[in-house]
């Protein structure tokens, strides 16, 4: 009888002690409550870097012909799109030196001759015409390689999905505040904001998701005379976030 008297005892205190918080006041309480929103929109642009290396014995020579190239795959990639924006970059001259055994002690190193030089230079192109792309593509890998591929969203499009942010984190806001009033035993119509805190405003999280981002290297993709194939890209999809944190004051 003892023992059962003593788990009845304590049955009847855990009961009371629930009983208690779930009568806790929260008339005046104020709530910190974060919230996110998020926006999936396919990908309606693309930055490409195309490239282009020679060596030569001659520094003069592979520069020479680093500038001809350039030149020539800059001009086909205008023809092709001629929406797209260019941006050269990157230009750089590098000595090629011969491969040396290590000197034993004592012994100075004479200076060193280089046998050879490694000229390059990079072409970045931004463009929104992803159907042309393929063809664009190909036509550049006549004379340059394929270094990079980086699909996301334009501008523009990124400042028409600002309100769809907006409303998305402020549903999501309402949300868990309800969930919040319920669990305190409230309603929402108790809750009054306070205050509330976009963090994300401007400073936006992009996920780039299938075909976001390709690195080519030059030695995969050969340049010449040939024809390339077309290659086959899939631009893929962004996800926007946009984050808030609200003070609710709970009447």
């Amino acid at each position: 009888m003892t023992v059962m008297k003593s788990l009845l005892a304590a049955a009847a205190a855990t009961i009371a002690l629930g009983a208690q918080a779930q009568t806790l006041p929260t008339s005046g309480t104020l709530v910190v409550v974060p919230a996110n929103g998020e926006v999936v929109h396919a990908n309606d642009q693309v930055t490409v870097t195309l490239a282009i290396e020679e060596q030569d014995k001659d520094k003069v020579a592979a520069a020479s012909r680093v500038n001809q190239k350039m030149n020539q795959g800059a001009a086909i990639v205008k023809k092709a799109d001629p929406q797209a924006v260019l941006k050269t970059q990157g230009y750089y001259t590098y000595a090629v030196y011969p491969e040396t055994a290590p000197l034993p002690p004592g012994v100075a190193a004479k200076p060193r001759v280089p046998t050879g030089w490694r000229v390059g230079q990079y072409l970045q192109v931004t463009t929104t015409n992803l159907a042309a792309l393929p063809k664009t593509v190909s036509a550049a890998q006549g004379v340059l390689t394929l270094n990079r591929l980086n699909f996301g969203l334009a501008p523009a499009t990124i400042r028409k999905l600002d309100d769809q942010r907006i409303a998305a984190a402020y549903k999501n806001l309402n949300e868990r505040v309800a969930a919040i009033a319920g669990a305190m035993g409230r309603t929402v119509n108790d809750a009054v904001i306070d205050t509330i805190d976009f963090e994300g405003s401007g400073n936006y999280a992009q996920r780039v998701s299938v075909a976001g981002a390709r690195n080519m290297s030059a030695d995969s993709m050969g340049y010449g005379g040939n024809q390339v194939a077309e290659p086959s890209f899939e631009a893929g999809e962004t996800t926007l976030n946009m984050g808030l944190v609200a003070k609710i004051k709970f009447k």
